[in-house]
């Protein structure tokens, strides 16, 4: 990802001239007519003009500053995939005491008909309000009368109470867009710290002094009027193994400095981490929670009785709190009451989960730490200065001799030690009670590991019979898991696989190590199932990759600018061993293969054989990176392509006799 610090300053640029916001319901033959060749050929809908603005204003009723931002954009839609552009979704922030709302919206359609532009408004009754979470509320509607050419346009302003991120500016979505144009106005009392993220540079940029722009405390404040633009932005394609879009999406962001009251008081936004130690570690709903050893006083002795060192205490403590404490599936840094309500109600938030562990471990004279971070979902810290509303999670730190160990006690089938993908991202600033904080990278302590062991034989009616086992461990045992535990029991899960897998027959199974989550998962399964038509010809193809096949590409873009993000290295293997029921020899086989992918990325290896009319395949599949640069794409992505056009090939048999 690449950022940009923008100046904020009271000065003139030379630039290309900017259109200013355009007249809603002016539809032109060109707008019509637009040819999408010239910025993206494949292009189901492209953005012909989008124009913002923001500002900081003075509520008249409440007498409150507030943020009016205004979205206005006009959207070419060339066929029937192109109708989810007008699928329009708006967050809106709420909280206790304050909340987003949306006024003055208006939507069209406009179609070309017998030589006329014909205007569809859209119904306000289309336009609906859904709660998505405690803080989250989304305007949603649908603009009407579609049709393979029309033309959208809709506009709307947002009044907003959150003056410290003003208001982000997404210059790249997933459309192409011809122009995106976005103005802001600072009033000269605020200072914010302004940064463009992404691949793709601005047109231009123009700073202008714009004279008496807000009237605050009866003081006349002038502004910074900036206008950011960007031109034939290419659209942004998302592809799996990556973390937040919102990482790598060019936009603008602001995050708030400083505030000078007209009366000459300052107050500083941007702290340093000293600052932010203090805050947190004397926060009633975080630090002062770690420190409630008082909590565990009478239930440790019970816990760890059984434990004879630092490192089984640990242990025993994790699985106490994952047992005894559900998580509500809230994320968060701040504790919703505190630990030793959610202890005594046996539910709560990831922190009043994860701030009681550390509690519990210091109790024990435990080296405990909490780590705050930000999920993959959630986007990546800003490490220039710190902002606390970046992080959404805490997990805990315990060291123990030479080592350390992180913990997230939300999810019980987690192995000691193992953190949830979700937090694997980037980097975490570890909070310690009594020295500074500093940060730590967030990186997967096991790989995503599994065997698969086939010994068969293939009968003269061309079935297979034999015993599957696989073994997984790390991430693979955990994912395994929790597909068992949505069942009800094995056996249900066992035979949703029997429904998923129509050639194959299950006959009989066992599966060991689900609730022993430190050991590999086993399962062994005695299967069944046609490989051939039969036997009875005297030559015939067969194919021995029909254990977790890879029939398509995951790497699809012809350039990617983000990386491939796996979250941890991954380890497969396979072995295959089949007994042939007569003499057979070989007149084709898949070739044996040894590919690599530059500085050690990773491996695929392949070797067939057939001896004592027995046909064996081992494989392995390996990548040992979690996080593959933009540059490794290419690569990456040849690497799949050979693997898929290998397991394409067969065995061709002919009977000896």
């Amino acid at each position: 990802m690449k950022i940009f610090l923008l100046p904020v300053a009271l000065c003139l640029l030379t630039l290309t001239s900017f259109a200013q916001n355009f007249t809603f319901g002016q539809i032109t033959y060109e707008n019509m007519d637009f040819d999408r060749k010239t910025i993206d050929s494949t292009a189901n809908a492209v953005v012909l003009k989008e124009f913002g603005t923001a500002s900081i204003q003075k509520d008249d009723n409440t007498g409150q500053l507030e943020l009016i931002f205004e979205y206005h954009t006009k959207i070419k839609i060339y066929n029937k995939n192109g109708f989810t552009a007008a699928n329009v979704v708006i967050p809106m922030y709420k909280d206790e005491n304050r909340e987003e709302i949306v006024i003055d919206l208006k939507a069209s359609t406009f179609n070309y008909i017998n030589g006329n532009f014909v205007e569809t408004v859209m119904d306000k009754k289309a336009i609906f309000i859904e709660n998505r979470s405690k803080y989250t509320r989304l305007t949603k509607f649908t603009l009407p009368n579609l049709k393979e050419g029309s033309v959208i346009e809709y506009s709307y302003r947002l009044k907003s109470p959150r003056l410290f991120n003003f208001k982000t500016w997404e210059f790249q979505s997933d459309l192409p867009k011809v122009w995106s144009e976005y103005q802001v106005y600072i009033p000269g009392i605020y200072n914010y710290n302004v940064s463009l993220k992404g691949y793709q540079k601005l047109t231009d940029q123009k700073v202008e002094l714009s004279k008496d722009c807000l009237r605050f405390n009866g003081v006349s404040i002038d502004c910074s009027k900036i206008t950011y633009l960007m031109k034939d932005i290419p659209a942004f394609l998302e592809e799996e193994n990556m973390t937040a879009p919102s990482n790598f999406k060019s936009a603008i962001y602001f995050e708030l400095s400083d505030f000078t009251n007209p009366n000459g008081a300052k107050t500083s936004y941007t702290k340093t981490w000293k600052d932010v130690d203090y805050e947190l570690t004397s926060d009633k709903s975080f630090g002062s929670q770690m420190k409630r050893k008082d909590v565990y006083k009478d239930l440790l002795a019970t816990i760890i009785k059984d434990a004879p060192d630092d490192l089984q205490k640990a242990q025993a403590i994790y699985a106490y709190i994952k047992k005894q404490i559900k998580w509500n599936n809230y994320y968060g840094i701040f504790t919703e009451d505190n630990i030793k309500k959610s202890l005594e109600t046996r539910s709560g938030s990831i922190a009043d989960i994860n701030l009681n562990l550390i509690a519990a471990l210091s109790a024990a004279n435990l080296d405990a730490e909490a780590v705050i971070l930000s999920t993959r979902e959630n986007g990546n810290i800003n490490k220039l200065y710190p902002v606390i509303s970046d992080f959404n999670y805490v997990v805990a730190k315990v060291n123990i001799g030479d080592k350390s160990y992180l913990l997230d006690a939300s999810e019980p089938l987690l192995p000691f030690g193992l953190l949830p993908l979700r937090c694997i991202n980037d980097k975490g600033r570890v909070i310690n009670l009594k020295k500074a904080s500093y940060w730590m990278d967030l990186k997967a302590s096991q790989k995503n590991t599994t065997s698969y062991i086939l010994q068969g034989k293939l009968n003269p009616d061309g079935k297979l019979t034999g015993l599957l086992t696989t073994y997984s461990q790390g991430y693979a045992a955990y994912n395994k898991r929790k597909d068992i535990m949505k069942y009800g029991s094995i056996d249900e899960y066992v035979e949703k696989i029997d429904e998923r897998l129509p050639r194959i027959k299950i006959k009989h199974f066992e599966i060991s190590n689900v609730d022993s989550i430190e050991n590999a998962l086993t399962e062994k399964y005695e299967v069944e199932f046609t490989m051939i038509d039969g036997t009875a010809n005297k030559q015939f193809y067969l194919s021995p990759f029909f254990i977790n096949t890879i029939t398509k590409n995951p790497f699809n873009l012809n350039e990617r600018t983000y990386p491939v993000d796996l979250g941890a290295a991954t380890d497969e293997r396979i072995s295959i061993q089949i007994t042939m029921p007569d003499q057979y020899e070989v007149l084709e086989k898949p070739k044996d293969m040894a590919m690599g992918l530059p500085d050690s990325g990773g491996r695929y290896l392949l070797n067939t054989s057939f001896e004592n009319n027995t046909l064996s395949l081992t494989q392995a599949l390996q990548l040992n990176k979690a996080i593959y640069e933009p540059e490794q794409y290419l690569y990456l992505k040849e690497f799949y392509s050979k693997i898929i056009q290998t397991q394409k090939s067969e065995y061709l048999l002919k009977k000896a006799n």
